[in-house]
């Protein structure tokens, strides 16, 4: 239904997308992508839109708007408290994915660390007499070099990214 009521409402209004989407500040493609109901624009758009559109966002959403009720700020405030929940669920869990991205990129580099530490450049004992060995043990040591040089800012601020990232309480 909010697909719809944008396209029919920007069409009511004289605006084609290119110039609703100058006005919110979007993509023509954000405008396209509402419009066919491949995606929804988030609270603070909807409420840009109904701003833009000089409609209320209860229209845009597909309510019929009865005469004054006493009770409109009521339902309004609800509304928006459950589209806050629904936002800070879609932030919690970008978090989450993002802490345990930088739980696992430590443990790759503590691994990586190890195993280089425990085989002990092995390469360097081979003969490079051999073309392909050559090139092989120049590969593994410029990526032994790079790793032991990059490999600890990148741990710490993967840390760092962790102890941001975690649940508060």
């Amino acid at each position: 239904m909010l697909k719809e009521n944008i396209k029919a409402i920007r069409k009511s209004k004289g605006l084609s997308q290119e110039e609703l989407a100058i006005k919110l500040n979007v993509v023509r493609q954000t405008i396209s992508k509402w419009e066919q109901g491949l995606s929804v624009p988030d609270s603070e758009l909807l409420i840009s839109l109904s701003e833009v559109l000089e409609t209320p966002v209860c229209t845009l959403l597909g309510e019929t708007i009865p005469e004054h009720k006493g009770n409109d700020l009521k339902e309004i405030s609800e509304k928006l408290e459950i589209i806050n929940l629904q936002l800070s669920q879609r932030k919690n869990e970008r978090r989450k994915v993002i802490h345990w991205l930088l739980v696992s990129l430590c443990a790759i580099i503590i691994i990586i660390f190890i195993s280089l530490t425990l085989f002990d450049s092995l390469y360097l004992s081979w003969d490079y007499g051999n073309p392909e060995k050559a090139v092989l043990g120049v590969n593994f040591h410029l990526f032994e070099w790079l790793f032991v040089r990059i490999a600890p800012i990148v741990f710490i601020g993967s840390i760092v990214g962790i102890v941001s990232t975690r649940k508060k309480v």
